[in-house]
């Protein structure tokens, strides 16, 4: 399967919307509310028909709607901040990142400094998590003058070195945005060489941790598919934490964290761990 590349990378490298939410029912809203009401009275009224095949469907397509997903593009950036830059340089960059979710194109945007890296050989000090319903968006963003300006005037002058990796997932359209506060948990994976036909086995595994660690919120995973500035690491996750003493409750579970490295361990080469909290406000202006 061929995929999209985006010129982000070469950026980097060379150089809310606010969403209001109307309370006005809809006349879905109003089929889906009568369905559900048609639906109890004749369980109700009909004991003999709940077992019918036509009940059932009811249910499970009212169930299906309150489950619906939409596929996300996600979109993470990396950034070392030069030693000794100017403190309000670094304040610049990262209000004018928060500033691009005045773009159209984007869904969800977050640019902080770290909380902790984890890696023996990289280290970075910010970051940017932001979210796209399609690739043709990310690359909108990517193009957009905006975007363009925030990146050559803001990012490339105090940055040293830059990593973006992008995957696709599916989340339910409750939870697009992050909510303020909430802390995150960023993995990085390179596969050892001659190891990439391992990738279902490792995306399995990142798949099946939400089942274990309850006080996860949100994780989404995936296959990086823009390598230009990625390092070599070829598959990422986030996982969605209430607060930062949840996270930190997952590290004191060394027991679980283990077992869940031992059924991987061999396959990888380098592994890259960085946590961030989301910010509670974020720079309209640009």
């Amino acid at each position: 399967m061929s995929t999209l590349t985006f010129p982000l990378s070469n950026l980097y490298q060379s150089q809310s919307k606010s969403r209001s939410f109307s309370t006005s029912i809809s006349p879905s809203m109003v089929s889906n509310f009568c369905l559900k009401a048609s639906t109890n009275f004749l369980s109700s009224s009909f004991p003999f028909l709940r077992s019918s095949p036509i009940i059932q469907r009811r249910s499970i397509s009212s169930s299906s709607i309150k489950m619906s997903a939409q596929q996300i593009i996600e979109h993470i950036v990396l950034f070392k901040v030069k030693p000794d830059t100017d403190p309000s340089k670094i304040d610049t960059m990262i209000g004018r990142l928060n500033g691009l979710i005045s773009l159209d194109s984007v869904l969800h945007i977050s640019a902080t400094p770290l909380l902790r890296t984890r890696s023996s050989s990289l280290s970075f000090t910010h970051i940017l998590h932001s979210r796209y319903s399609s690739k043709e968006n990310l690359a909108v963003y990517t193009d957009h003058p905006s975007h363009v300006s925030v990146v050559t005037e803001s990012v490339r002058p105090i940055c040293e070195d830059i990593m973006a990796v992008d995957w696709v997932f599916d989340v339910s359209s409750q939870s697009i945005k992050p909510q303020p506060g909430s802390a995150i948990r960023a993995t990085f994976l390179k596969l050892k060489e001659g190891n990439s036909g391992q990738k279902d086995e490792i995306l399995g595994v990142i798949g099946g941790i939400k089942e274990k660690v309850p006080s996860i919120d949100q994780i989404t995973y995936g296959e990086n598919f823009s390598p230009a500035r990625a390092k070599g690491y070829s598959i990422a996750s986030i996982a969605v934490f209430p607060c930062v003493s949840e996270l930190e409750g997952l590290d004191s579970d060394s027991e679980l964290a283990n077992a869940e490295k031992e059924k991987v361990r061999d396959l990888l080469e380098s592994v890259l761990v960085v946590d961030f909290v989301v910010p509670h406000s974020q720079n309209a202006s640009l």
